[in-house]
């Protein structure tokens, strides 16, 4: 029997540590956590399956156009008619290599009803400006589109600036108004499918969608992806959900006009986050909100998405918990953030404790320490590989979720190049979550104590949960944003005239909806 050195005394001792009841315990949750998160996952599956077999039936019946409505009947002239008029409004910020993509998703909507396309932007030094307006004017005769300049935000964030001011812009005429972000890829059929959602129910106080990650091959792509689909399964619900996502809200338009429940005034003093600010104002006055099964929109990450952006993104999720309107939003907030950084590092823990355990195994092995001295170790060893099992499920769910999400939404968009599974690095979806997990309670913390963030090139400061001042310098901002890896600045330049041009005449040979008689 050989001495045991300081090195590996350290190191069983402290794998004997862990094998305590509260370490023990801990280990156990992080176990349970695994599976709930699997369970949470399974659930969305299945909503997002019915979906893809209520298409296929209705193909079987028929219906080559399922991807746009279950029932064909829908689509003929006289029902046509009669759909109401929506106006898109799509704040933009720079200008990345999907925007191109994802714009002309957003403008060639088969919706047969009025339908017009706000892009708003700050300035027309943005290089969005150019980018869109080079685009609608090669398809000017065959969509209601225009590009409308807002300026500078003074009491809010720069987007619900944006926003608020395509409200103002949109037609007198518009029964409901369709938020989008920019990195938002619709289907031909989506605004049909929100818009008629809301005509079934008129209780609907704002319809939401929520997109499904598109790894570049980054860690940080796939931070960003592990991030995201937690929260996949609270939109997963095929109908009411508390949850709202700022990429996708329709809403009725009059409730703009009107400013009721106080929705312009509550974005307009001091708005930091739209979702957040909407989603709190429908829970204080129990409106509803609905996302229905097929409102999940591929989204394409940056090809070089670095770490720091993904560090820079996970930074202004967690200061969106900083912001609120009223107090019971406050004590909601301070909610999600204990229980989010409780559960983020009580899920990494476990992992870490397993990587001793193995450790000591090892070491156990290779140095020929007598199973007497080492007895705890194989009871770590039992924690592990009920861990291990637990992670396996997790994984298995999160990527049949994935699975189901990619194949619907190859469904619902017939004629684009079609997603695949194949690119998705399932070790790299591993480390991502241990990592993302790890760093959520540290951006956390760090946004509450700072109370401020560089948002684009633009330092906003809270105060009692809102905007009280913004600074803006040249030399603050990142020259790239976050996720879409998009130009801030004069340098970002849109594509040439002439790959516009092929795209606009393989476009052409859509159905357009109508525009405006105006």
């Amino acid at each position: 029997m050989s001495a045991l050195d300081p090195v590996d005394s350290f190191l069983f001792s402290l794998s004997r540590a862990f094998c305590s009841p509260v370490a023990v315990f801990a280990q156990i949750q992080g176990c349970l956590i695994c599976l709930i998160l699997a369970f949470g996952w399974a659930c969305a599956a299945y909503v997002r399956n019915r979906e893809i077999k209520r298409m296929k039936d209705s193909m079987q019946r028929g219906n080559s156009f399922a991807f746009l409505c279950h029932d064909i009947t829908e689509l003929e002239h006289s029902n046509q008619l009669k759909l109401p008029s929506v106006s898109v409004v799509m704040p933009l910020k720079g200008f990345g290599e999907h925007n191109l993509h994802n714009w002309t998703s957003q403008i060639t909507s088969l919706y047969g009803g009025p339908l017009e396309f706000l892009f708003i932007v700050e300035s027309t030094d943005d290089p969005a400006y150019r980018a869109v307006s080079m685009l609608l004017s090669e398809l000017k005769d065959e969509v209601d589109a225009k590009v409308v300049v807002a300026g500078l935000s003074t009491t809010c964030s720069q987007k619900i600036h944006n926003q608020l001011v395509g409200v103002e812009k949109m037609h007198k005429d518009s029964k409901y108004v369709l938020f989008l972000d920019d990195d938002v890829r619709l289907h031909p059929g989506s605004i049909g499918a929100l818009t008629a959602e809301m005509e079934k129910n008129s209780d609907i106080f704002i319809q939401t969608g929520y997109p499904l990650d598109l790894p570049s091959g980054s860690l940080g792509s796939y931070c960003i992806y592990e991030y995201h689909m937690p929260c996949s399964m609270g939109f997963a619900t095929g109908g009411r959900t508390f949850f709202l996502w700022g990429g996708c809200m329709m809403m009725h338009a009059d409730d703009f006009r009107l400013d009721r429940y106080g929705v312009v005034t509550g974005l307009k003093n001091g708005g930091y986050s739209d979702d957040m600010t909407l989603a709190a104002i429908a829970g204080a006055h129990k409106r509803l909100i609905t996302s229905p099964p097929v409102a999940v929109f591929p989204h394409p990450l940056a090809s070089d998405l670095s770490f720091s952006r993904y560090w820079n993104y996970l930074r202004k999720q967690t200061f969106v918990l900083e912001s609120y309107t009223t107090t019971v939003n406050w004590i909601m907030n301070r909610a999600l953030f204990t229980t989010h950084c409780y559960l983020s590092w009580g899920f990494v823990t476990p992992y870490l404790m397993a990587v001793v355990h193995i450790t000591a195994a090892l070491r156990m092995y290779i140095k020929g320490y007598s199973i007497e001295e080492t007895t705890f170790t194989f009871g770590g060893l039992k924690l592990v590989s009920c861990l291990a099992a637990c992670t396996l499920i997790e994984l298995l769910s999160m990527w049949n979720l994935t699975r189901i999400e990619v194949h619907l939404c190859n469904m619902l968009s017939p004629e684009a190049p079609k997603l695949s599974l194949a690119s998705y690095n399932w070790g790299l979806v591993f480390i991502a979550i241990l990592v993302d997990n790890f760093l959520y309670p540290i951006s956390a913390f760090r946004s509450h104590f700072t109370q401020s963030i560089n948002w684009s090139g633009i330092r906003y400061h809270l105060k009692d949960g809102k905007i009280f001042k913004i600074e803006r310098s040249k030399d603050m901002g990142p020259v790239y944003t976050d996720l879409g890896g998009k130009h801030l600045g004069k340098k970002g330049a849109p594509p040439k005239l002439s790959f516009l041009s092929s795209l606009a005449r393989s476009l052409a040979q859509w159905r357009q909806p109508k525009k405006y008689d105006s």
